[in-house]
């Protein structure tokens, strides 16, 4: 099993199929995003790195905090929204390099997607043996909406500083993990399942040493078992990041600790326990044509959730049980741009471990074919989706 002690070479080495499998997916991708863009007469570069969130994330790099535009019906986009890291990174290889804030935010984003990749594959081949890691790597690649994967967008970066701080976890990492989750919620808002997830796992730990202790009769902490030092001041770093971001848009507004949902209700964002999903998904029952994408959207729910018992019942670790469970609930729950839920449930991967060790009991050639077809038809939807409605 790879470990964050070990040398680099040898976890690299056993990574190596998984990462190799990763990049010609997104290789394909890619490439039929080019293709499909030239033949629309439009620059796949453009969609990758100048559009969307990706053009907030690049003014941010380049202007600092404080451009805001208002819409005619009164909602104001500030990009305070958009948590600093990633453009923090931007501005820092701009100034090393030739290259472009935009340009390095494509960079920024292929090499935090290998390192995700590598990631989700350390925590797999930790749980459930290297196999399973290859097949959890390349189910992750080849979501309809891999192709964000590969866009100057946050959610590789998080999906990296998210899969390495689990990792930590499961190897009893915790200053390592406490570092990495408040990096994630330096990132996202959704920081707060990494942040959860090691709360969690602090806890379990303190309450598994207290059986223990209470189980031997005796009053000596043990090691392994106890909330030790280390594993408290791992507990005390990973929400520093993000509370650090919202108590200074706070300020910066100043409208409190509170500012920062301020600026989300500006771009119409928030959290109702998933009501305006569920009459967004209502809605398309209108009519006969919408009425097939509202069973697509209840199927999609439904497989999410069927998914994430499987978990469960699977006995994954806790951990991942809680960072999966606190980003699915915070992205079905949230009450607008529903388009974006695909994307935003994409850094869950623990969901797909429960597929991934179905591939990885299946014959290899078997599997290989599933991925292949998967992978072909991902890479023609997310050309398809880019080119035409795409993010945000």
């Amino acid at each position: 099993m790879t470990d964050l002690g070990t040398r680099t070479e040898p976890a690299l080495r056993r990574a190596a199929p998984a990462l190799l499998g990763y990049a010609a997916v997104r290789a394909l991708g890619l490439v039929t995003l080019a293709l499909w863009s030239a033949a629309r007469d439009k620059s796949a570069y453009t969609l990758l790195t100048a559009r969307w969130d990706a053009l907030w994330y690049t003014r941010v790099a380049e202007l600092g905090y404080g451009y805001e535009v208002r819409l005619p019906n009164g909602d104001v986009h500030s990009n305070l929204a958009f948590f600093p890291l990633l453009p923090w990174l931007e501005r820092l290889l701009s100034a090393v390099t030739p290259l472009s804030y935009a340009d390095a935010g494509f960079a920024v984003s292929l090499l935090a997607s290998l390192f995700a990749a590598w990631g989700v594959f350390a925590v797999t081949d930790h749980v459930y043996g290297g196999r399973a890691g290859v097949c959890a790597v390349l189910l992750w690649a080849v979501l309809p909406v891999g192709i964000v994967q590969s866009m100057a967008y946050s959610e590789s970066l998080f999906t990296a500083l998210a899969a390495w701080s689990l990792y930590a976890l499961l190897t009893g990492r915790w200053l390592i993990a406490g570092l990495l989750a408040s990096l994630a919620g330096l990132t996202r808002p959704v920081g707060l399942a990494v942040v959860a997830a090691v709360w969690a796992a602090g806890i379990a730990a303190f309450l598994r040493d207290r059986r223990d202790r209470a189980a031997s009769g005796s009053e000596r902490v043990t090691p392994a078992g106890a909330t030790t030092a280390t594993q408290a001041a791992g507990m005390a770093l990973a929400p520093l990041g993000a509370a650090a971001y919202v108590l200074w848009v706070g300020h910066r507004t100043g409208r409190g600790p509170l500012g920062y949902l301020d600026v989300q209700a500006g771009w119409r964002n928030g959290f109702d326990g998933g009501y305006a999903f569920a009459r967004f998904v209502a809605d398309k029952f209108t009519s006969f044509p919408s009425a097939l994408a509202g069973v697509g959207l209840i199927v999609g729910v439904g497989l999410v959730g069927w998914l994430y018992v499987t978990c469960v019942r699977q006995g994954q670790p806790l951990p991942l049980l809680v960072y999966a469970g606190v980003v699915t609930a915070l992205a079905l729950c949230a009450s607008s741009y529903f388009g974006s839920k695909p994307r935003l449930l994409m850094p869950a991967f623990p969901l797909l471990l429960p597929l991934a060790l179905a591939l990885a009991r299946a014959r290899t050639r078997r599997s290989a074919v599933i991925v292949a077809v998967i992978a072909a038809a991902s890479a023609l939807y997310g050309a398809f989706w880019l080119n035409g409605s795409g993010p945000p």
